[in-house]
């Protein structure tokens, strides 16, 4: 995947990039997601982003930490995840595994910050109004029009932070393959 990285962010130093997506991925977007997300970190940290945040959802939330954690045992240990939550029940409604998922993300990340100590209305979107904070890329999983994530994909091309959509650089399916 070659990102378009014009226009540069600002120069500052580190730089902050922020994730945003769907929570509910089609199966066949999986691998590319995870290749595509190293990828867009690999590239944005040779633009000097240190920092990456996200929200800690299920979906691509999680995909994006997942791959930041991966990245910073492995490759990039100079990096940083910083988690920006709603809520500190944000997980209690989920499945025991996404649960345990989501507890290793919180002790492995670098920072844990609460926008709200219980869940209140709109707390999903000051999360995701902190996010975007100071950011100065912005990569995105966004395949609909509506949503927390059209939500906050707005909000940063009207703060002029770069958005990279990866749901772009997903191979379209074959419509023929059905049939074959």
């Amino acid at each position: 995947m070659q990102l378009n990285l014009s226009p540069s962010a600002p120069e500052k130093s580190p730089r902050i990039c922020c994730f945003t997506g769907h929570r509910r991925i089609p199966e066949e977007h999986i691998p590319h997601l995870y290749r595509l997300t190293d990828e867009a970190i690999i590239a944005l940290y040779k633009e000097g982003v240190r920092i990456f945040r996200a929200g800690g959802a299920l979906g691509f939330d999680t995909i994006a930490a997942l791959r930041v954690l991966r990245m910073k045992a492995v490759d990039l240990p100079d990096i940083s995840l910083h988690l920006i939550l709603p809520c500190r029940e944000q997980a209690s409604k989920w499945s025991q595994s996404d649960i345990d998922q989501y507890n290793l993300i919180l002790e492995c990340a670098d920072s844990v910050t609460y926008t709200s100590e219980s869940y209140i209305s709109g707390c999903m979107q000051i999360r995701n109004h902190a996010l975007l904070k100071d950011s100065d890329y912005c990569i995105a999983y966004l395949r609909a029009s509506t949503g927390g994530t059209a939500y906050t994909v707005t909000k940063a091309f009207r703060k002029d932070i770069p958005v990279f959509n990866l749901a772009d650089y997903i191979p379209k399916e074959d419509p023929y393959k059905r049939f074959s």
